[in-house]
């Protein structure tokens, strides 16, 4: 259940969702603020400062792909989005803007929970971590800065891109299914997300192949997952 100290964002226009979601959440145990008109977006992170937002997709005057750009933009907060379109590509837009997670409607509040709880929890744990470097030359990974190197030069990646290759590196040499990398980083799994990990292991693979010593670092098993090959 969720610690009392997290307070979660819900932006949606419908009122009657976004009180029900509040409430199941309260429940749950965490603190929540909630607002219907998502231009208060930024008004409301400075004021109650949440440590997750979830935002509906559709609604007047910015949509969730534009708030989430726009929060990416100033905060490193966990966003779920969610949606009544079920189609490939608005997925992967989202995922594309920014977004830590993607739910389509109808959506059991149980399993909303369940991945508000695991996107908090894997954004502090990040912070947490000790001082580690990981090293695949000329791969560097400084874990407490939450930043990857190539010789020396910084890679920007987003928080996605950065848990992904984390999770393939600390498992160099054998194959993470698709399957492990759901739950380890997204915290649930279904066929559905398959597509969510290859657009992410795609963008990641683009930012690492502007390097050509790390071209081909990143092997596709076809039909099971993927295999990180680094030289230590």
């Amino acid at each position: 259940m969720g610690n009392k100290g997290d307070i979660v964002l819900l932006i949606d226009d419908d009122k009657e969702v976004v009180n029900i979601n509040a409430k199941y959440l309260q429940n749950a145990g965490y603190q929540v603020a909630i607002t219907t008109d998502p231009l208060k977006v930024l008004a409301y992170i400075e004021k109650f400062h949440p440590q997750c937002i979830v935002s509906d997709v559709m609604m007047p005057g910015l949509d969730g792909f534009a708030l989430c750009e726009l929060v990416r933009g100033k905060w490193d907060i966990p966003i779920i989005l969610l949606t009544g379109k079920s189609s490939e590509d608005d997925k992967v837009e989202g995922l594309l803007c920014g977004a830590d997670d993607y739910m389509v409607k109808p959506y059991s509040l149980r399993e909303l929970e369940a991945r508000i709880r695991v996107n908090i929890r894997r954004h502090k744990g990040d912070k947490n971590k000790s001082d580690t470097i990981i090293r695949y030359e000329p791969l560097k990974i400084d874990i407490t800065a939450h930043k990857v190197f190539c010789n020396e030069e910084e890679i920007v990646l987003s928080n996605r891109e950065y848990e992904l290759l984390y999770y393939l590196i600390t498992n160099a040499g054998r194959v993470v299914t698709f399957q492990e990398i759901g739950e380890k980083i997204w915290g649930v799994y279904s066929e559905s997300d398959r597509r969510s990990i290859m657009v992410n292991l795609s963008r990641l693979r683009k930012r690492l192949e502007a390097y050509a010593e790390l071209a081909n670092i990143i092997e596709t098993v076809w039909g099971q997952g993927y295999l990180f090959r680094g030289m230590k």
